[in-house]
Order: C-alpha cells, then sequence, then structure tokens
C-alpha cells in the first residue's frame, strides 16, 4: 500500500493566521475550543485520507504549535498575525 503524504500544514501559513485570527477575537476559554476543535477537524481530514497516523498526530501537533505562535506574535506585537 502506498504512503500517503499530506502538504505540510504549518505551509499553510494564511490557513494558520486566520485561525490565530479567529481565536484572538474570542474569549479566552472560547478561543481555545476553536483550536483544539480546528486540529480535531484537521485530524479526522487527515485520517480520512489514509494519512498514517503517527504522521497525522505529528502534522497536527506543529499545526497547533503554530497557531499558539501566530497567536502570542499579535498579542506580543500588537500586529497582525
Amino acid at each position: 500500500m502506498a504512503q500517503v503524504l499530506p502538504f505540510p500544514l504549518t505551509a499553510r501559513r494564511r490557513f494558520i493566521e486566520r485561525q490565530a485570527s479567529v481565536s484572538l477575537g474570542m474569549k479566552a476559554e472560547s478561543g481555545e475550543r476553536h483550536i483544539v476543535r480546528t486540529v480535531e477537524q484537521q485530524r479526522d481530514i487527515l485520517l480520512r485520507k489514509g494519512v498514517a497516523p503517527e504522521l497525522v498526530e505529528r502534522e497536527c501537533a506543529e499545526l497547533e504549535s503554530a497557531i499558539r505562535a501566530a497567536l502570542w506574535k499579535v498579542v506580543m506585537t500588537g500586529g497582525a498575525a
């Protein structure tokens, strides 16, 4: 069986910046749920596409880190993600 390799989720800069922006516009608890829900949705999509579970977990961890980094960049600089 062929291995499916996804386009790295962290390369989707506009997606990451959008999720950080949406989270920033919410109360802290809602923003946290938004990030978790977003990562879970991406996890489900990758698994349905047949991506190896260990690769899915790595991609999702990197995606979550990228969203949180973009969020903190906005918080710390007062600028755009």
